[in-house]
């Protein structure tokens, strides 16, 4: 059955109204018509089992048939703070890590950042265009939400934001041991909030790490191996969602 999402706020009651280009791809796509079925999930975690009343050029009408909750999201909010990596690298950061269970991805300026987000425009077109990847892997992998792409912000930002979640994790190539990070994961089933903090192509410089540390977030290694920026992400969410899925 085919699946779209929606915002809250096209929900009323027993109904729901799409609008936007999806309206194009169910009528003249899959050319669906009154009395056809339909999911439609209301980017809160819940499918609503809906079939469609009415069709029209700026609208579709449904009528909610049933709801349930999707039962694809972790339990575990996992936030993603990603140092900005050259070329197109940050797209396939944030398809493969929506994927993997994210719950938001925040761009990150670290010292170590080469490309320079200098002027707004090109900012807000590179944001558009990282949360529509978003969405698409968000309604591929079949997910109850869809992640936001936050606005860059500074590394100073990102960890003062993450302070208040219950864990913070930095994959570092001089933390300890592999024991540290194994007993870090056998734990995190216990936490509601996570940041995860990825550096750019050249890594951390010593002193984020120390800044880092100062506010409690911990440095892990991922293994004797050094890992690229699009790698480390993918590889410790790898890990969280294996110790975080549920049955």
């Amino acid at each position: 059955m085919h699946r779209f999402y929606v915002s809250m706020d096209q929900i009323h009651g027993d109904r729901i109204n799409i609008i936007g280009k999806d309206v194009n791809h169910i009528k003249n796509v899959l050319r669906m018509k009154p009395g056809d079925e339909i999911i439609i999930c209301n980017g809160q975690g819940k499918d609503c089992y809906c079939i469609i009343d009415t069709v029209s050029e700026r609208e579709i009408t449904t009528k909610i048939l049933s709801e349930q909750e999707t039962g694809t999201e972790l339990k575990t909010k996992i936030t993603l703070y990603q140092g900005i990596p050259k070329k197109d690298k940050m797209e396939l950061i944030i398809q493969k890590s929506v994927e993997l269970g994210v719950y938001e991805i925040v761009p990150v300026m670290t010292k170590r950042v080469i490309v320079k987000l200098e002027d707004k425009k090109k900012e807000l077109k590179k944001l558009e265009r990282w949360q529509m990847i978003a969405e698409s892997a968000a309604k591929q992998s079949g997910r109850g939400i869809i992640p936001i792409v936050r606005p860059v912000i500074s590394y100073k930002e990102a960890i003062l934001k993450s302070s208040s979640m219950d864990l913070g994790v930095v994959p570092y190539e001089n933390a300890e041991g592999i024991g540290y990070t194994r007993k870090i994961m056998n734990q995190i089933n216990q936490y509601s909030t996570i940041g995860i903090f990825i550096g750019p192509e050249g890594g951390f410089d010593h002193t984020e790490i120390d800044f880092a540390r100062e506010n409690n977030i911990h440095p892990i290694t991922l293994g004797k191996r050094i890992l690229r920026t699009e790698t480390a992400g993918l590889a410790i969410l790898s890990m969280m969602m294996l110790s975080l899925e549920e049955e």
